[in-house]
């Protein structure tokens, strides 16, 4: 079984061809720490909810949608190498992210069941 690193992040409409560019961006770095695969979801039926949803996790505001993502693992212990190389790999710095991180929900998952 793999590892999955899963976020949402609230996105400016307006920054869409600036997320696909900065997730292109961030694949090779991903994949150079040995990531298998990443996807990259942006918002077409996401409704708001009554008591929570994911826009109310995120915290979006007018003029923004939900971004789902993930990155594939083959274990925790690669995903726990490459994020703490987000500190000392110059790559990641030259990054800028194209959304507020502050409300990005983020975590790490072990698969119980892959086909």
């Amino acid at each position: 079984m793999s590892y999955v690193f899963g976020f949402l992040t609230p996105v400016p409409v307006a920054n869409k061809q600036a997320y696909i560019d900065s997730a292109n961006a961030a694949w090779p770095l991903f994949k150079d720490y040995g990531a298998l695969g990443m996807t990259e979801g942006w918002q077409a039926d996401v409704p708001d909810g009554e008591v929570t949803s994911f826009p109310m996790a995120v915290k979006r505001e007018e003029g923004e949608v939900v971004v789902f993502s993930s990155v594939m693992w083959p274990d925790k212990a690669t995903a726990d190498t490459c994020m703490a190389s987000m500190e000392t790999d110059e790559r990641w710095q030259q990054m800028t992210m194209p959304f507020d991180g502050k409300r990005m929900i983020y975590g790490g998952f072990e698969t119980v069941f892959e086909v």
